[in-house]
């Protein structure tokens, strides 16, 4: 039987610096969402990477006094280590020096150039060396670039440009038919209005001011800008070429969910979408926006001083612990806000009172009064044990809904209530007094299965987003059973020496 495909990729970070946890977010929120989708069944391609060319790098590898290949060598295994200890699952991690990509795009330029899609001309304006980007004088701010606030340089030189406007009307119908396409909703309105409809403008695709990057096959002194260059990364990675694209290419293309941050929304659904037209390629399905992880109330910058950094966390809080703040703190359309004192009151709150007080006090009482042997259930149900259900019950239907549709933090919400009514259910059951009935011995196995039952639906559901927590607790019960639905753990089989998942963290600790 072949499974579903389902293709995913994150954002290319630019190899400049190291990342902190506003950028490791992204690939933290794309990985959830793959070991969601394979959990379904799907065939899923998780693709990930790095941008590695132009005058940003060009400078600051100078500055080091390496190579840009050296520079950019040492950030991408910074970059990685960093990727790898969050638990990203990614299949593919591809950087835009890799051979096979260079060599892609310079087939992609010259194809978009013999078609008349990209003609030479001059540019005059405006740049912005870290965002990479040109402006006109009506949108610069005080001399500054509008989207990052710094200092934009002045630019005058030969370049290609790549007809946008020819394909305007073609990408507003597309928007039009294809509703899911731009998530949230919000940014797809951003786009039509302040962007699309009041007329697009050429998009420069060529520099000559700067070497590091893929040479023009037929004007060698013109390099493939970063549009061309780091875009197509989501083709290329797959085995597109413009003359006989790869079975992997055929089998995921198009992509099913691009994971990018809003700062970048207009390039994946404006230029990248026409680039593909162009291209005569199907485009992708969704592209989602989502918001900055902020520190406090700004977005994370070193001349601020408020920069957080993911593996500096993880030495605090565990990568369970940062993965489950960064995807529960998260709206789906607005920005989350990371601080020292958010993250111990959620990690406290959510992981250490709720999940880690339920798993720890059910293999204590299953082990005190069973001698770890989990027991059976009853058929006969009373009230309590119905109302158990029917909350699970409701939170798989409501998870379900919620991440299909990419609302993680909504998502986590609904398994948390699910555990609170697990940690009310045994208050009010009180097995500790049935124990002291042997009349009521069956009751007593009954709250304790139901109890256990709620532990591994709940492990099961939490596995995309805390997934090594998620396996020790199904350790700790004994079991491998992924199935929803109540009354699959095996009775009869003996629950693990009880440990302490999620330890209280004090107050004070310092960040």
């Amino acid at each position: 039987m072949n499974k579903e495909k389902y293709y995913i990729t994150t954002a290319i970070p630019y190899c400049s610096a190291k990342p902190h946890i506003g950028n490791v977010y992204e690939v933290i929120l794309a990985d959830a969402i793959a070991r969601y989708k394979r959990q379904k069944g799907y065939d899923v391609f998780f693709l990930t990477g790095t941008d590695e060319h132009g005058l940003k790098i060009e400078n600051a590898a100078k500055e080091a006094g390496l190579t840009p290949q050296e520079y950019t060598d040492n950030i991408c295994e910074v970059l990685k280590n960093i990727w790898n200890m969050v638990g990203a699952s990614y299949d593919k991690f591809i950087r835009t020096t890799d051979d096979y990509h260079e060599k892609a795009v310079a087939d992609i330029f010259e194809k978009l150039l013999l078609q008349g899609d990209i003609y030479k001309g001059k540019y005059e304006g405006w740049y912005c060396i870290p965002d990479e980007s040109f402006y006109t004088d009506m949108q610069i701010v005080d001399g500054k670039c509008p989207d990052c606030g710094r200092p934009v340089v002045r630019s005058n030189e030969e370049a290609y440009f790549f007809k946008l406007s020819k394909y305007a009307d073609r990408l507003i119908r597309y928007l039009d038919e294809n509703q899911d396409f731009i998530q949230p909703i919000s940014r797809k309105n951003e786009m039509l209005n302040n962007f699309i409809k009041p007329g697009l403008q050429d998009l420069c695709v060529s520099r000559t001011s700067f070497t590091w990057g893929v040479k023009v096959p037929s004007d060698p002194k013109h390099v493939v800008y970063v549009w061309i260059d780091a875009l197509t990364n989501y083709i290329t990675a797959l085995g597109y070429n413009t003359k006989n694209p790869t079975e992997l290419y055929k089998k995921y293309w198009p992509c099913d969910l691009h994971v990018i941050g809003k700062d970048i929304v207009r390039f994946h659904t404006i230029y990248w979408p026409i680039i593909l037209m162009a291209l005569e390629e199907p485009l992708p399905k969704t592209v989602y926006g989502h918001g900055w992880l902020n520190s406090g109330g700004d977005k994370m910058s070193k001349s601020k001083g408020n920069v957080m950094f993911a593996d500096e966390l993880i030495k605090k809080f565990g990568v369970d612990g940062v993965r489950y703040y960064c995807l529960a703190e998260m709206p789906f359309s607005s920005d989350g806000i990371i601080t020292s004192e958010n993250i111990i009151a959620k990690y406290n709150a959510d992981l250490a009172n709720n999940l880690g007080n339920l798993v720890s006090r059910t293999i204590s009482m299953n082990k005190k009064y069973f001698d770890k042997i989990i027991p059976e259930a009853e058929k006969v149900e009373a009230e309590q044990d119905i109302k158990l259900k029917i909350a699970f019950t409701q939170t798989i239907e409501i998870y379900s809904e919620k991440m299909d549709s990419y609302r993680i933090s909504e998502a986590i919400e609904s398994i948390f209530v699910a555990l609170s009514c697990a940690n009310k259910y045994i208050d009010e059951c009180s097995p500790w007094i049935l124990a002291k009935d042997k009349s009521r011995r069956s009751r007593l196995g009954t709250v304790i299965y139901n109890s256990l039952e709620s532990i591994r639906i709940a492990a099961v559901l939490l596995m995309p987003f805390i997934p090594e927590s998620s396996k020790k607790i199904l350790n700790l019960i004994n079991t491998k059973e992924s199935s929803l639905e109540f009354g699959k753990l095996k009775s009869g089989e003996l629950t693990k020496e009880n440990e302490i998942l999620f330890s209280r963290i004090d107050n004070l600790i310092k960040m």
